[in-house]
């Protein structure tokens, strides 16, 4: 089973900036990622705020199909 979210660019700090879903085929922006994580579309990711910005993060658990990167 392959990753249901990729990472398709970062900023220069590192903080990840644009998303692939896998399995519909659409690209998100970060704003986009993270409304549809609020509206419960991605169940298996949350939002933390770093540094004062919404940042999708996966669920902590022992798969690593779920991981963003």
């Amino acid at each position: 089973m392959s990753k249901r979210i990729s990472v398709t660019s970062e900023s220069s700090t590192g903080r990840n900036m644009t998303f692939h879903d896998n399995y519909t085929g659409s690209n998100m922006s970060r704003i986009q990622f993270v409304n549809s994580i609020k509206s419960g579309k991605y169940e298996n990711y949350h939002i933390r705020n770093i540094n004062g910005v919404d940042t999708p993060v996966s669920n902590p658990d022992r798969s690593t199909n779920n991981n963003l990167g």
